[in-house]
């Protein structure tokens, strides 16, 4: 049986084999054909020379990513494991820094691959498309750009919208006034707001309008210049929708769509805004598209195996 031995050094074994050595459980998981003991601040491998080759190289990644970044968790692992090239796990130094200083002290910054992507696209372009399932972070972390945008004086105000599909857009028939109609559509991002903004702040810039919250209807015939604008579940917008939207855009504005395409709530033989608008902008320089998946998600883990059961079922349809 051949046998590999690879050696840590400057790593801090504790932190990479993870607690209770979890990490090293994930690398047996991935590699079951090879016997693999960790021991000190060594790794041994023992098995076929093909799969000891493969390990190493694995291996090799993932301690560079170790250098450079001091962490690994599942998600790092999974996809370092399952990946071509660093591309697909690697990003700048720069985009995995702090966003912003949320409330108590929170520190909100991308924690996945693809967040960081998203971070790296926003700051690249003015017209961004984050498209992924539920909990990847796609709002959250378009928020937190926003929030940071605007404390840093490079928008004058933050516009959060989304369509109110549940209601047909036709908001005329729920009790109370405007705000208690439209806040159950928006609440995802009014919590995303009260993480990175005081209370009485965050009230104070509703009031004043700095941060404006509002259904997609609402945005017809504004031009929207320097803000941060982020159109929320944009699977669910009609063609109609979306260009209107996307023509609203005005000078020194960023804007940022979220979705999930395998979540349309639109009725029957509607074709989603999103998905055409995917399409048709694809290779219109200054527009950026990043994809997240289900290695994103940062909810409960069990979310991570809800999403990949009900792929299986969707790609059989």
């Amino acid at each position: 049986m051949n046998e590999l031995i690879l050696e840590l050094e400057e790593i801090t074994p504790k932190e990479f084999f993870g607690a209770q050595n979890a990490n090293i459980e994930l690398l047996k998981k991935y590699f079951p054909k090879l016997k693999i003991v960790a021991r000190g601040n060594k790794i041994k491998a023992y098995g076929d020379e093909d799969l000891l080759e493969e390990f190493d190289t694995r291996m090799m990644m993932l301690m560079k990513h170790f250098g450079k970044y001091n962490k690994l968790d599942e998600n790092v692992i999974e996809r370092i494991l399952t990946s071509n090239s660093s591309e697909d796990y690697s990003t700048s130094a720069k985009s995995g820094e702090v966003i912003v200083h949320g409330v108590g002290g929170k520190l909100i910054k991308a924690q996945t691959v693809n967040q960081r992507k998203l971070v790296e696209s926003i700051r690249k372009n003015d017209m961004v498309f984050a498209i992924g399932p539920a909990g990847t972070g796609k709002t959250y972390t378009g928020v937190a750009l926003a929030v940071q945008a605007l404390k840093n004086k490079e928008v004058k105000r933050i516009i959060l919208t989304r369509p109110a599909v549940e209601a047909g857009e036709n908001l005329g028939f729920l009790p109370g006034d405007l705000k208690e109609k439209l806040d159950p559509y928006m609440q995802p991002l009014y919590d995303a707001l009260r993480d990175m903004i005081p209370h009485e702040k965050l009230d104070s810039y509703i009031e004043k309008g700095v941060i404006q919250i509002a259904p997609l209807a609402f945005m017809r015939g504004r031009t929207l210049d320097n803000a941060f604008v982020i159109l929320d579940e944009g699977q669910n917008t009609t063609h109609a929708q979306m260009k209107m939207f996307l023509t609203r855009m005005g000078k020194n504005a960023k804007f940022l769509l979220t979705g999930d395409p395998g979540q349309v709530d639109l009725p029957r033989r509607t074709i989603s805004g999103l998905k055409e608008a995917l399409l048709v902008l694809k290779n219109v320089e200054g527009i950026g598209m990043v994809y997240l998946d289900d290695k994103d998600v940062i909810r409960h883990k069990l979310v991570k195996k809800v999403i990949a059961a009900y792929k299986s079922i969707e790609n059989r349809d």
